[in-house]
């Protein structure tokens, strides 16, 4: 048996999976990523002192704004009326960076991983753009999905 791609008609062109056939469950998903950056662009994020703000602040923000938009960015993604979406960061010295996580919850009939996912994402852009001035090296690395509940899949724990 031949797998077939969910996000193709039978014409093979690009069409957005009908779901309304599936059942409304409460869903949530949890992504995660990291920043690597050198221990002065932590501390300066850290202290505060940053040119541009609060850094974690706005990246925060931007992160729950971005989950809110994510079918305006990625096509084909269903549009989601959320119930929560939390960023959070946790500083890490060795390697130096920010890991950031992202949790998404929606009673739906599709599942919220793309918005964890994008949340993230946009989050760890955000500490980029914030102090980019500062450390131009900063990468990101390990965005992923690392946990979802709900729907006919189940649960998935990485």
């Amino acid at each position: 048996m031949t797998a077939r791609l969910s996000h193709l008609n039978d014409k093979g062109e690009a069409r957005m999976v009908d779901v309304s056939s599936k059942d409304v469950t409460s869903r949530a998903a949890r992504a995660e990523g990291f920043v690597s950056m050198s221990h002065k662009t932590l501390d300066l994020i850290l202290a505060g002192d940053a040119a541009k703000g609060d850094v974690l602040a706005t990246a925060r923000i931007a992160g729950i704004m971005a989950a809110k938009r994510t079918s305006e960015l990625i096509p084909l993604c269903h549009p989601l009326s959320l119930t929560e979406v939390t960023v959070d960061f946790e500083p890490v010295r060795d390697p130096p960076g920010i890991r950031v996580e992202a949790i998404a919850k929606v009673d739906a009939k599709t599942g919220v991983e793309m918005e964890a996912l994008t949340a993230v994402s946009i989050a760890c852009l955000t500490i980029y753009d914030m102090v980019k001035a500062t450390d131009r090296a900063m990468s990101f690395s390990g965005i992923r999905l690392v946990e979802k509940t709900g729907g006919r899949s189940g649960h998935f724990k990485r």
